[in-house]
């Protein structure tokens, strides 16, 4: 195993600070009499980014929104915490479908399906391909992520009551927890909403802006739905170079409940999770890859390297919040930050190894 020391020199930290010395210490003083086994730092930056706005041109509006927000964003870290352990995938489909069509019926399948095989299920708390996705899951096994509307979205029969229900009165926030807590999605057929949901999630992703997750276009046998709009992207979007074409790796359809499945679970065979470390990018694996591998990795994937070539390692000290994971091996490598879809291809070729 190549031995690879994590770069020691330190990192200049921005001053916390709101301009006033004497403040600054009362903000210390109170942060350290509150306790918390929290980064002092943290809490002391987001109180002194509070006080600096009482003193900006901060509207009443503004204001009503950051608060709420920000404890819409509390509210949503305090229902997941107790389930960190568990991988989650998001659905989304429309509200709209009823219960006895061949997509509603598609959607409790899958979700059944996943929490058999250890994962917990995320909607929107809705009814419709929500409705029935948080029925195959139960809501044991579930999140309710609902949206505050002034029509159509009221928490379906599964959720409702559960505290795992959350209410969001922003759909930014909202948004943000499917991503932050998932580590895959599923989109099936729906409107305005689920289209929105899912060209986020690969825009994070082609741009490097969240971590890259499996999604799976799922639809009945036969269907259109996704294969129209699919030929829509490889025309026009393709076609006429407005993406590339490594981005449609990030997208993966599917006729069947079972090539989802398969599909996700395919994605962490051997990939575990991954973490950037300045240029570097420090990859979790269940098990080392052979030196052959490796060896095909580099020749295959030379496109990919910034500089380097694909490493492995044990565990850097940056890692030391993680003990859990401490013991898998990680493969270290320093790819060009400028086509993520490129490196979907190679966590793929992680899973690949016999």
């Amino acid at each position: 195993m190549n031995t690879i020391t994590a770069d020691s020199t330190p990192r200049p930290k921005r001053p916390i600070t709101t301009g006033d010395s004497a403040l600054d210490a009362r903000v210390r003083e109170l942060v350290k009499e509150a306790g918390g086994d929290k980064p002092h730092e943290l809490i002391e930056e987001m109180i002194s980014t509070a006080l600096k706005m009482a003193r900006d041109q901060t509207t009443v509006a503004d204001l009503k929104m950051l608060n709420r927000a920000l404890k819409e964003m509390r509210f949503a870290s305090r229902v997941f915490a107790p389930f960190t352990q568990y991988r989650k995938v998001s659905v989304f489909g429309s509200a709209r479908t009823p219960e006895e069509a061949a997509e509603s019926k598609m959607a409790s399948a899958f979700s059944r399906e996943m929490v058999q095989r250890g994962w917990m299920v995320i909607t929107g708390g809705g009814d419709g391909i929500m409705g029935a996705a948080q029925k195959g899951a139960g809501a044991e096994n579930s999140f309710g992520l609902n949206i505050k509307l002034p029509f159509e979205q009221s928490a379906n029969e599964t959720i409702v009551g559960d505290r795992k229900l959350m209410n969001f009165n922003y759909f930014f926030t909202r948004k943000l927890n499917f991503v932050k807590e998932s580590s895959a999605i599923a989109l099936f057929p729906g409107g305005f909403g689920t289209m929105d949901e899912g060209f986020e999630a690969l825009t994070l992703m082609q741009t490097g802006k969240a971590r890259i997750m499996p999604v799976v276009f799922v639809d009945k046998s036969g269907g259109k739905y996704w294969e129209e709009l699919l030929r829509f992207l490889h025309d026009h979007l393709l076609g006429n170079r407005l993406v590339s074409p490594e981005d449609f790796n990030l997208i993966y359809n599917c006729d069947s409940v079972q090539c989802a499945a398969d599909h996700i679970l395919g994605f962490f065979k051997n990939f575990h999770s991954y973490r950037w470390l300045g240029p570097r990018l420090i990859v979790r694996l269940q098990r080392k890859l052979s030196e052959k591998h490796l060896q095909r990795m580099d020749t295959e994937f030379a496109d990919v390297l910034a500089s380097g070539k694909f490493e492995q390692c044990a565990a850097f000290p940056e890692e030391n919040k993680e003990p859990e994971i401490s013991q898998l091996p990680r493969l270290v490598f320093q790819p060009h930050k400028r086509n993520f879809g490129r490196l979907r291809a190679v966590f793929n070729a992680m899973n690949d190894e016999e």
